[in-house]
């Protein structure tokens, strides 16, 4: 999702006549785009921020934009703090970016364009920005507001211009993506609209939520191949308890039962899970601990719980961090080997893998393949695993 936002905040910036540079030395400007959803991110970011000031000193008609998610949760007393930054911009308004650089009078509108960022093979498509949800841990809702679904005619009109700028596969984003509706558009719809532009070679989606994949869900997809069958589900928590104390409107029983209902369908399953959350006793994180057991993740991303300012859960009693550190070590232990575990139990299977260089890409499952021999870039290819070694499989054509 950042990565789509920067991409469109980019383009309205060549618009304006800049080009990317990844050399800070012969920047003109810089823009921050900046992620709140963990304490760490929002430190690193304003971090580099402070960093900044020499940077401008040398030339102070360079520009720093600070844009994002912690932009709008630290909003102006950010910009007292450190009064050399140009444009202070939060996540609820980065489709308005172009009226806020035309505003600010430092970046005039060109006649002449810059270069448009090139999505490179993946092309990340925002269809709903915000999120209606109230997890009791989370800042997301009140960083990036409730849902606001783009049209279904903004979304592929968007798809198109990736695909003419040489992307293959479309990744379409959202807090909630699954329960993207425009009108009678469902997300099972867009997505099979999405994959039938010419020039897309597969169709994939994050993040959803588990309550909204439905038999319909299922059904629509069913017969499209172009639908990548891996998705990234965030469980959070094996623990029933745990869960409705976070607000995630569902329970563990739930939550194995849409994990079963896609596994059937195909769907190679990675996801999120926290440990200590406030009321998690012991007994709770062995239910985590159950559930990565009973679910078959191909792996999973542990995290300490965060305490983000201004939610429910950083107003309980917090616990210890030695707590913390010992679960998330148990945790990772469990975790540790999913993945090569997966890809083990892809050997002497037929994968399609769609090329990301002459010898490598990965599978519509999510695994890395690597071919004996050479395949055009952005092709797809249907292929036999002979072995696997770690998290790469060894294919022959």
């Amino acid at each position: 999702m950042n990565l789509a936002d920067s991409e469109e905040m980019l383009i309205h910036l060549s618009a304006r006549g800049y080009q990317r540079t990844d050399n800070l030395d012969e920047a003109d400007a810089v823009l921050i785009n900046t992620c709140t959803v963990r304490d760490h991110a929002e430190h690193k970011a304003v971090s580099f921020l402070g960093r900044l000031n020499a940077w401008k000193k040398e030339r102070p008609e360079r520009r720093i934009i600070f844009t994002g998610c912690a932009a709008e949760r630290l909003g102006k007393p950010l910009q007292k703090k450190y009064p050399f930054l140009d444009i202070l911009t939060g996540a609820k308004q980065i489709e308005h970016f172009a009226e806020t650089l035309d505003e600010s009078g430092l970046f005039p509108h060109q006649t002449i364009t810059g270069e448009i960022p090139s999505p490179g093979l993946i092309g990340y498509v925002t269809v709903m920005r915000g999120c209606n949800f109230a997890c009791t841990y989370c800042i997301v809702p009140s960083v990036r507001g409730p849902v606001k679904c783009l049209s279904q005619e903004t979304i592929l009109q968007e798809v198109r211009r990736k695909v003419n700028a040489g992307a293959k596969e479309i990744v379409l984003l959202g807090q909630t993506v699954n329960a993207y509706q425009d009108g009678s558009v469902t997300f099972a719809d867009l997505l099979n609209r999405a994959s039938e532009i010419p020039g897309v070679e597969r169709v994939g989606f994050t993040s959803p939520h588990p309550i909204y994949f439905t038999t319909e869900f299922l059904r629509a997809i069913k017969d499209n191949p172009k639908i990548a069958r891996h998705l990234h589900l965030p469980a959070q928590s094996g623990s029933t308890k745990v869960l409705q104390e976070m607000k995630r409107g569902y329970t563990r029983e739930i939550l194995l039962d849409k994990i079963k209902a896609l596994q059937t369908a195909g769907f190679f399953i990675s996801t999120d899970l926290i440990v200590g959350f406030p009321t998690e006793t012991q007994a709770d994180f062995e239910q985590t601990l159950s559930l990565v057991d009973q679910a078959r993740f191909t792996t999973a991303y542990c995290y300490k719980y965060s305490p983000r300012q201004g939610t429910v859960a950083a107003q309980m009693p917090q616990l210890a961090q030695q707590t913390l550190e010992q679960r998330l070590d148990i945790l990772l232990n469990k975790v540790r080997g999913l993945a090569d575990a997966a890809y083990q139990a892809q050997v002497g299977t037929t994968q399609e893998v769609l090329f990301e260089t002459p010898d490598k890409g990965r599978s519509s499952g999510g695994f890395w393949v690597k071919t004996k021999s050479n395949h055009p870039v952005g092709n797809v290819a249907n292929v036999t695993i002979e072995k696997a070694v770690g998290t790469l499989l060894f294919a022959r054509d």
